[in-house]
């Protein structure tokens, strides 16, 4: 695959420092474990997905450039040309294409980080219901997987007034990485199972984040 195929990785950078600057002006932002992602390589951030604010604020805290899978619904008018100009990638959720799964593959073989959310679509965050995509791309990939809580992004929501007032605090929280074991096989039962092992540590990650900041209040 070359690379006039792959999503712009210039791009990327300049959509991280954007973001970035974005959410320092707009709030009171505290990254906890990004040493918890690989400097290097191939990595697949594993986020959960409770309101609008959660895909610019990774984009603008991890310390690498992020590569988004996005709905496809997003990529509309000049809102699709700037996702597109920041190097995310187009996803129908429904019928995943090709173009998207190359892409998304791609971005991994060019050792660089892949964002997916494995709940699929905005809810309660909790990590009850995963997707197999996750898995197939860590299966296929050999990325290790981050698993990354929000907090402060406000309470599931499915409009921009659910979105955190301005100066308020929020927080992203990186995990440590979960490598699959390989050679694990592409098989159905396989990604099942790849699926709840990643679950299984989504679920913990986030429990832990949970107990931490009711620790705090």
């Amino acid at each position: 695959m070359t690379e006039s195929r792959l999503p712009t990785a210039r791009g990327a950078v300049f959509g991280k420092y954007a973001a970035a600057t974005l959410a320092r002006l707009l709030y009171r932002v505290t990254i906890t474990g990004a040493a918890n992602v690989p400097r290097t390589g191939p990595v697949i951030l594993a986020p959960n997905h409770t309101g609008f604010l959660d895909a610019p604020l990774l984009m603008g805290t991890c310390p690498r450039p992020v590569h988004t899978l996005a709905k496809k619904e997003l990529f509309k008018g000049p809102l699709g040309w700037l996702l597109h100009g920041v190097g995310q990638i187009p996803l129908d959720r429904d019928d995943p294409s090709r173009s998207m799964v190359k892409s998304g593959i791609g971005v991994l073989d060019d050792g660089r980080i892949l964002v997916v959310f494995p709940e699929g679509t905005r809810g309660a965050g909790d990590f009850a219901e995963l997707r197999t995509g996750l898995a197939w791309f860590a299966l296929r990939s050999g990325a290790p997987v981050v698993p990354v809580v929000f907090t402060g992004t406000a309470s599931r929501g499915r409009t921009f007034g659910s979105m955190p007032g301005l100066r308020s605090r929020v927080e992203v929280v990186f995990g440590r990485p979960v490598t699959l074991p390989t050679g694990g096989g592409r098989t159905r039962s396989a990604l099942d199972a790849a699926t709840e092992q990643l679950r299984e540590a989504l679920v913990a990650h986030r429990e832990a984040v949970a107990s931490r900041t009711e620790e705090h209040k």
